[in-house]
């Protein structure tokens, strides 16, 4: 997704278009429906909270329904439900000599979700200058917002050029995470002031990030051309991607100057993007020697070495391959950490392994238990195995306390629905609901009445 400056894309659309809605909208409570959640299964068949809530945010995020009232095209291209990701009242954001716009839409053939950014009233002049955006939409990088297509529409009244990204929910450009000015909080009865300074470890690993995704445009041939930190999206933890791509190749396609130069000019951007980031400042160029003073005081001289590299006056052996023989020993680190994060991704994963089996086993019960078509039959559910299933039902999910309070146990049916799964010999006592019947009858028994009755 294209980044802008200013824009906080974390927050969600209310602020921006309070004065349409008639509610107020609430966060959605994530924890409503897993709580009280058992210990001793915490890590066995949940992921953790984090990781839940972030994912649910996001797809919360994504089907955010468009405010009333903006006069929105309908549909563009193959593209509908255009909701706006800035506001588009009050002060304008600029990309260039242009005013642009930010649009979340679907698209109407695969269904899947991408960003729109609009240039208002600009005219292509050659239409060859599209072949910048097909080059760019061959580029397929871990740390690249994908390219996707562009086109000119008449659809918003005026002549506007539209380039598709690929959509990453709540992310945040650099300068919102890092650099943006923080509320002040309350600390000792005092407002104190949040400190923005980003972690070293952090800084190098968006170094690495970004020079990777620079290495494989230029490899390619070409330059980004856009290296600042409203341009450079944070889609994850530390995890950051170059936005806005192929925008100004279209843009300027008549005054490109040669590739080689771009690709030192990308260097030079790269250098400044770092000395903002460590200075939390994103003027930190206009007073270069004391930028460097404050970078040497917080953060290593290797960190310093790579800056002033990359803000050296452009030569054949400044190159981003050049950088990364600076870097060496950091990039082992960086490898650590994305092999760590793999393992635990996946451990997270192992953890919902199983879920789809007892989901299975629900169902049966769902199927099985109070069928409607036979209601005029009241001995459905009261003869032969189906009794037995009934009974069961009542023994994993409707257990009373000796108050007759409901007994709420997530570790009770997970167990109980394990051992049926496996067909344990273990027996348990099936009581009727009118105390009047007991029956003592193994899981492997009750596995096989459930068969039975599902067939």
């Amino acid at each position: 997704m294209p980044p802008m400056a200013g824009f906080d894309i974390m927050s969600t659309m209310d602020p921006y278009f309070s004065s349409q809605f008639t509610f107020v909208r609430q966060p959605l409570e994530y924890h409503l429906y897993t709580q009280p959640r058992p210990e001793s299964l915490e890590h066995k068949y949940f992921i953790t909270d984090s990781i839940r809530e972030e994912l649910q945010k996001r797809s919360e995020t994504i089907r955010t329904a468009p405010p009333a009232g903006l006069n929105l095209p309908e549909e563009i291209q193959e593209y509908h439900s255009l909701v706006p990701l800035e506001p588009l009242a009050g002060e304008r954001h600029k990309f260039g000599n242009w005013y642009s716009a930010v649009y979340r839409a679907t698209n109407s053939r695969d269904g899947a979700t991408y960003v729109l950014r609009r240039v208002e009233n600009f005219r292509l002049m050659q239409q060859s200058a599209f072949s910048t955006i097909e080059a760019w939409s061959r580029i397929r990088h871990p740390n690249i917002v994908s390219v996707r297509e562009a086109f000119t529409t008449r659809a918003f009244g005026d002549s506007s050029l539209v380039v598709v990204y690929d959509y990453h929910p709540n992310a945040q450009t650099l300068f919102e995470a890092h650099i943006k000015a923080r509320a002040p909080v309350m600390q000792n009865g005092r407002l104190q002031a949040q400190q923005n300074r980003i972690l070293e470890r952090t800084l190098w690993s968006y170094i690495i990030q970004i020079g990777n995704a620079i290495k494989a445009v230029h490899d390619a041939g070409m330059a980004v051309s856009i290296i600042d930190a409203t341009k450079v999206l944070v889609t994850g933890k530390n995890r950051v991607r170059l936005g806005s791509c192929g925008l100004v190749d279209v843009l300027c396609y008549e005054t490109r100057a040669e590739s080689m130069l771009l690709q030192q000019e990308d260097l030079g951007m790269f250098g400044r993007l770092i000395l903002a980031l460590a200075c939390n400042n994103v003027t930190a160029m206009n007073n270069f020697p004391k930028a460097i003073e404050t970078l040497a005081r917080h953060y290593s001289a290797d960190l310093k070495t790579v800056v002033l590299f990359l803000m050296s006056k452009p030569s054949p052996n400044k190159t981003i391959g050049h950088l990364f023989e600076l870097i060496g020993s950091r990039l082992l680190t960086e490898m650590d950490e994305m092999q760590n994060a793999v393992d635990r991704l996946e451990g997270e994963l192992m953890s919902e392994l199983e879920n789809a089996r007892l989901v299975r086993l629900l169902c049966k019960f769902g199927f099985i238990n109070e069928r409607p078509e036979f209601a005029r039959e009241p001995r459905w559910s009261e003869t032969g195995d189906k009794y037995i299933i009934k009974l069961f039902r009542d023994y994993v999910f409707h257990q009373v306390d000796e108050h007759g309070n409901p007994v709420v146990n997530l570790s009770h049916v997970l167990t109980c629905l394990n051992k049926l799964d496996a067909g344990a010999d273990e027996r348990i006592m099936l009581i009727s609901r009118d105390e009047q019947n007991c029956l003592v009858v193994s899981y492997k028994e009750i596995k096989s009445c459930i068969d039975s009755a599902f067939r």
